[in-house]
């Protein structure tokens, strides 16, 4: 593999995507669920585009290159895994050392010295009273965790969620989704029924909310539940839900109004944590003081590791199970990926990345938002860190907006469930000349896709 400017811009061999790309997708048609591919028929039918994706190969920093030779500028971090940037060199090296030593352990029953490691090294790193640790491969495994230990300490089944909130799918987050209810609907019989929502401050109106106002309506929803409540569980700002910042002190005053009520706060900060808005822990620094803490995403550096980390006197909850794991999996605390996990936190603390993601965000922030002046199709730029949403005067107008910036190189998502934002979130590694090279193809992505 040959090594290549970490600021080197896109390239492009072929259309995207080429004509390997297009085969690729046709076999996978054949041997994917329907549920994926139709997905991509009906954005076709909604842009008028076709929506094929590139085919991926391989990956580093902020490059990947697809089975056509085209070279990519990544500004998803694949959903935000490779925050540290895609395989990156120490990461790599730990993985392969693991692999070669170790690459499976008997779990709970007989653990690795590596998830030992991993364990101390959470319960050290989030600042909870004794924190105790139960690790996932993925963010939803973190949150069911979550909920789990929520009912365990309070005896309550009731759990309080928001509009636009996303947990992810498994069975027990589902329950929690309000990206979206179509993806409840279908499960609906089988999802906890003890589950209420209440608005995120500013998704609804699409501006900024008073604390009070938001209070009110949280307070509102908790009244007229069905079930008591022992969980509420909130991102520190919207995610896919469409990168949504609440008002000022809304993090604490939730937080105080969960302990005068008798539930758990738990913080999903799966997308929002570990240096991706400029701090370790977002909730954290908003004044929060969460009994529970979700991760993942960036915590394995590519590789599937998620962790609910609580505090010491919530998780003793779990008491002495009688001679049997309450909750475990053959493949939690995997060696290759507590490995992998403990390199990626070496990385972002060595290097200060979140420090990083503060400063270089804020500056591209104040770039993105000269380009208000010129469309008027941008209604706001909004964020923290390098977590970056646009927001689009029409729903459905990320979709083609993400195209049109495939087509020049760069990789992006939509966001909110009307899909009308332009969700950024780059690797925090990214050098700044690629962030700056971003913005001229946005502008031109922006013109041709003018409404």
């Amino acid at each position: 593999m040959d090594a290549i400017d970490p600021a080197a811009p896109p390239r492009l061999r072929t259309p995207v995507p080429g004509s390997r790309a297009r085969a690729y997708v046709e076999r996978l048609a054949a041997s994917e669920c329907p549920a994926l591919t139709t997905r991509r028929a009906r954005r076709e039918e909604q842009t008028g585009a076709p929506h094929d994706p590139p085919v991926w190969t391989r990956a580093a920093g902020c490059h990947v290159w697809d089975v056509d030779d085209n070279r990519f500028v990544d500004l998803s971090a694949g959903f935000g895994a490779a925050a540290v940037g895609h395989a990156h060199p120490k990461v790599v090296a730990a993985i392969q050392a693991q692999a070669a030593r170790l690459m499976h352990a008997l779990g709970d029953l007989q653990p690795s010295d590596v998830k030992v490691d991993l364990l101390e090294r959470l319960a050290g790193l989030v600042p909870l009273p004794n924190a105790r640790v139960i690790l996932g491969l993925q963010g939803s495994d973190a949150v069911e965790a979550a909920l789990k230990t929520a009912v365990l300490c309070t005896g309550k089944p009731g759990v309080l969620a928001f509009t636009g909130g996303y947990h992810g799918l498994a069975h027990g987050p589902l329950a929690l989704c309000g990206y979206r209810a179509a993806f409840r609907t279908p499960f609906s019989n089988q999802l906890n029924p003890h589950v209420c929502f209440a608005p995120y401050p500013g998704l609804e109106s699409g501006r900024a909310e008073t604390l009070a106002g938001a209070l009110a309506s949280i307070a509102s929803a908790w009244d007229a539940a069905g079930s008591p409540i022992g969980a509420v569980v909130v991102e520190p700002v919207l995610g896919r839900g469409g990168v949504v910042l609440p008002p000022p002190g809304f993090l604490r005053e939730l937080g105080a109004l969960c302990r005068a009520r008798g539930a758990l706060l738990i913080a999903d900060e799966i997308m929002t944590g570990l240096g991706r808005t400029g701090h370790l822990l977002l909730s954290i620094a908003m004044g929060a003081e969460p009994d529970i803490v979700c991760l993942g995403k960036a915590l394995g550096g590519g590789q599937p590791v998620s962790a609910c980390v609580g505090r010491g006197d919530v998780m003793a909850a779990w008491g002495d199970p009688g001679g049997e794991a309450l909750h475990t999996g053959t493949f939690l605390g995997n060696p290759v990926g507590c490995a992998a996990a403990l390199a990626a936190l070496r990385v972002l603390t060595d290097e200060d990345l979140a420090t990083r993601a503060l400063r270089v965000g804020e500056r591209w922030q104040g770039e993105l938002q000269t380009l208000t002046a010129r469309h008027t199709s941008i209604e706001a730029v909004r964020g923290i860190g390098l977590l970056q949403g646009i927001v689009l005067s029409s729903p459905g107008q990320a979709l083609s907006v993400v195209q049109g910036l495939l087509r020049r190189g760069y990789i992006t998502v939509p966001a909110g469930a009307d899909t009308r934002v332009l969700s950024l979130t780059p690797p925090l590694t990214i050098p700044e000349p690629l962030l700056e090279g971003f913005l001229p193809a946005l502008d031109d992505t922006l013109s041709e896709h003018a409404t």
